[in-house]
């Protein structure tokens, strides 16, 4: 395949990658939308795999297969509600390929260098080049050998930054997996001095590029390759569960720059391409939910948020239950209702449920809406995905702004398995770790249900005042069953 061929492949691969992400902005253009990206990135595959430069062919189409299998067989394992931490390990060896890729790099610069220093001295530039090519510099290692001094000295400082941020992102990785998949506390946990310690590696890493740019040694990408690795691990471990679809849509970007970083190190014009469109995406997004839960960008940079402060607020009062049968009466007799999905719908698979629901609800002429939180679940767009996947219709699906002011006028909001974002603290307790962060204010609506599986404080640990106000009735159980006991008394 020509060079020309395998320019005019990433062009239209770069092209549907931004048709991809345009399209998932709505969710009527979603499908089509991911099926711009499969493309897309099957002609990017294809074109460099079979391009010009391209070595052992064979070893590469198997590793293609191989990852093609496995990633298949995973994305037929995985549920809706185990996508958070896929998210995540996924990101994890992005990072951890930035890094491998790095050091190949930097054994390559080694190679030639040492290489270059035996060359004949009589050698005219094509005979050079012929002598190369016998010493088996081709590919990456000849377009090394032909760079200048300043051409060299810029691919170290990419090399360098490209396995900073690829460590950063595999070690944050590994750790927001075992957060999201309940394997590491999801509390916030720093070592003593934390902030000092992260900023202390930063500076310490900026130092060894300085060494690594003037000397080109191993030990300085060694050290700092370390110093990294820690940096992803502490910056994650001082957030809070609350907020980990922070974390995952920051450890996209995060993600994202390593490939792009890795991109210029290797001439890969798609792939820098690729990585900036992620790396800008996901940090765009990540600013959008840091205002959405009134947090600061550059506290959720450096992993300082998700803490407590002082003292939480003691709850009062007493969780009063009730019966599917309270539950159907006052469905009845409602004329408005808002439903607020979260994670405990989806680990119960109850979407359909609450979408057969829905529609018994609609036929009997009543205003049913659904209220989503922009960080509901534990992925951003977590529950729409859920929603759409049941067939309710995107109309009556809103976003928290949208629908927020309607609660006083409604008269039943239920809330399936969600905590933090309808929790009171958020706006009642300066102490509590989600404090300032915008919730949907359910408790305004005449009567709120809420569906839980039993009394505990969930995933992030946090208390819940709405559980305990007068107008709340706690429909205890399964979402699933429970839904199921609902649908029957609701013809």
């Amino acid at each position: 395949m020509s060079i020309g061929i395998v320019s005019a492949a990433y062009i239209a691969a770069a092209v549907l990658f931004i048709l991809s992400l345009g399209g998932l902005s709505g969710q009527e253009s979603a499908k089509r939308a991911v099926w711009y990206g499969i493309v897309g990135m099957a002609l990017a595959i294809v074109a460099t795999v079979f391009g010009p430069g391209m070595g052992n062919l064979l070893i590469v189409l198997v590793m293609v297969m191989a990852g093609a299998f496995i990633g298949q067989m995973v994305a037929q394992k995985v549920e809706m509600t185990e996508m958070p931490q896929l998210v995540a390990a996924l990101h994890s060896f992005v990072g951890l390929a930035a890094v491998f890729i790095g050091f190949n790099a930097q054994f390559e610069m080694s190679r030639v260098a040492e290489i270059l220093a035996g060359a004949p001295t009589t050698l005219n530039e094509t005979g050079l080049l012929a002598w190369l090519h016998d010493q088996g510099v081709d590919g990456f290692a000849g377009k090394v050998a032909h760079k200048t001094a300043v051409e060299l000295n810029i691919l170290k400082v990419e090399v360098f930054l490209g396995v900073f941020i690829g460590a950063v992102t595999f070690t944050g990785s590994v750790i927001a997996f075992g957060k999201l998949a309940g394997k590491v506390d999801g509390k916030a946990k720093k070592l003593p001095g934390g902030h000092f310690l992260n900023a202390g590696a930063a500076i310490l890493s900026l130092i060894l590029l300085v060494v690594y740019f003037n000397t080109g040694a191993l030990w300085p990408l060694l050290v700092m390759t370390l110093l990294a690795f820690f940096i992803g691990y502490h910056l994650i471990m001082g957030i809070g569960g609350a907020d980990m679809p922070v974390v995952v849509s920051m450890l996209n970007s995060y993600s994202g720059w390593a490939a792009s970083a890795i991109g210029f190190s290797l001439g890969n014009d798609l792939l820098i391409v690729t990585g900036a469109l992620v790396g800008s995406s996901g940090a765009i997004l990540s600013y959008i939910m840091c205002k959405a839960m009134n947090r600061s960008f550059i506290s959720v940079i450096l992993g300082g948020f998700g803490g407590t402060t002082g003292p939480a607020m003691e709850v009062e009062g007493e969780q009063i239950a009730i019966d599917a049968d309270g539950v159907a009466q006052a469905l009845d007799d409602a004329d408005s209702v808002i439903i607020i999905p979260g994670y405990g719908m989806a680990v119960a698979q109850a979407q359909q449920n609450v979408a057969e629901l829905t529609r018994r609800l609609r036929a009997k002429g009543k205003t049913v809406r659904f209220a989503i939180h922009p960080v509901a679940g534990r992925l951003p767009g977590h529950m729409n995905v859920l929603l759409a996947e049941a067939k309710v219709p995107y109309d009556i699906v809103l976003e928290m702004d949208e629908i927020n002011d309607d609660f006083p006028e409604t008269d039943v909001a239920i809330v399936i398995g969600s905590n933090d974002i309808v929790n009171p603290a958020a706006q009642e307790d300066p102490n509590s770790p989600i404090a300032g962060m915008p919730v949907l204010e359910c408790w305004k609506a005449k009567q709120v249900f809420v569906s839980k599986r039993g009394q505990g404080t969930g995933y992030s640990g946090i208390e819940n005042p709405l559980f305990y106000k007068e107008n709340t009735r706690m429909f205890y159980g399964d979402a699933k069953k429970s839904l199921d006991d609902l649908l029957t008394k609701i013809s």
